[in-house]
């Protein structure tokens, strides 16, 4: 890859929204036009529609450039889709937060008492998330004030879901001792709670969302060279991004027998929905009483559980 195209590929990866707005002003004008387009019609299909042309159209030309061996004729036309792919996205994510922010005149926040409250439940010391007792939570959960600002805000932080107790205990019983590799691990909150109960988990990331700071137990590498590095009869990942490309390798790896993931219901908020369809080696479901031991319930958690056909 030239330099040229390296230094691109490195914008897409790290670039904040308002980076990407800056550097390429035409391209944001086309991608915010058709997210509005999209969100005008307050139907949820829109927008899900819109996220899977994105999606359709920067995953032809990656495989376009996958297949050119890189290309820079065809690496400067793919740059586009991708960049739009990516804009669609952020802004996306940003589009819960801001809406929040309409009845706060723009300054989002929790108040004193269900600050207090959601600290009490998830976290630790600062933002280290901790599993919380379910009793606790339907006991305290009603007297959080504007639930919809707490995901929002903690999302701004690369946290996309809180864990409680049942569900890292079910899910210690569902890997059954098995080697177990966390993929996308992120603040390595899952792979640190499961530990904590007697679990062996190696946790990876490639460290390629700016956002959100590697935990101190969290190896960075890719999910193709840890799948590789570190082979595991099960792999666990939690609210992989939306349309990545990353989760298909786990489905192309033989030794793969079981792969929990931890997301939302919506497409287009997390996971690589067609890589799951489109594989044929797994059989999987919607585990629908792991998914109620996700937190909270207003982000409607998904948790999808793929074993390998027999």
């Amino acid at each position: 890859m030239t330099a040229s195209g390296g230094r691109r590929e490195q914008d897409l990866a790290t670039a904040t929204l308002e980076e990407l707005r800056a550097r390429h002003p035409t391209e944001w004008e086309r991608t915010s036009e058709a997210i509005l387009a999209s969100l005008s019609t307050g139907r949820a299909e829109e927008v899900a529609a819109l996220v899977a042309r994105v999606r359709a159209e920067a995953d032809h030309w990656r495989g376009r450039l996958r297949a050119s061996g890189g290309n820079p004729a065809v690496a400067q036309a793919a740059f586009g889709p991708l960049l739009r792919e990516r804009m669609t996205r952020l802004a996306l994510e940003r589009t819960t937060l801001a809406l929040a922010a309409r009845e706060t005149q723009g300054t989002v926040r929790l108040d004193l008492w269900s600050g207090t409250i959601v600290q009490k439940l998830f976290f630790g010391q600062g933002l280290e998330r901790k599993a919380a007792s379910l009793s606790a939570f339907k006991l305290l959960w009603p007297l959080v004030r504007r639930k919809r600002l707490v995901m929002p805000l903690l999302q701004q932080r690369g946290i996309y879901c809180l864990y409680s107790r049942a569900l890292v205990r079910a899910l210690v019983a569902l890997v059954a001792g098995r080697p177990c590799l966390e993929i996308a691990a992120g603040d390595g909150a899952l792979s640190r709670l499961l530990t904590d109960e007697g679990l062996g988990v190696t946790a990876t990331d490639d460290g390629s969302w700016s956002s959100v700071a590697l935990g101190a137990g969290v190896e960075r590498l890719d999910a193709r060279t840890a799948l590789r590095r570190h082979p595991a009869p099960v792999v666990l990942c939690s609210w992989p991004p939306a349309g990545n490309e990353f989760e298909r390798t786990v489905f192309d790896t033989p030794g793969v027998e079981l792969y929990v993931v931890l997301g939302s219901r919506h497409r287009f908020a997390s996971g690589d929905w067609a890589a799951y369809e489109r594989q044929r080696t797994f059989d999987w479901t919607v585990d629908e009483r792991l998914s109620r031991l996700v937190l909270p319930p207003e982000i409607d958690p998904a948790v999808l559980v793929f074993g390998r056909r027999r």
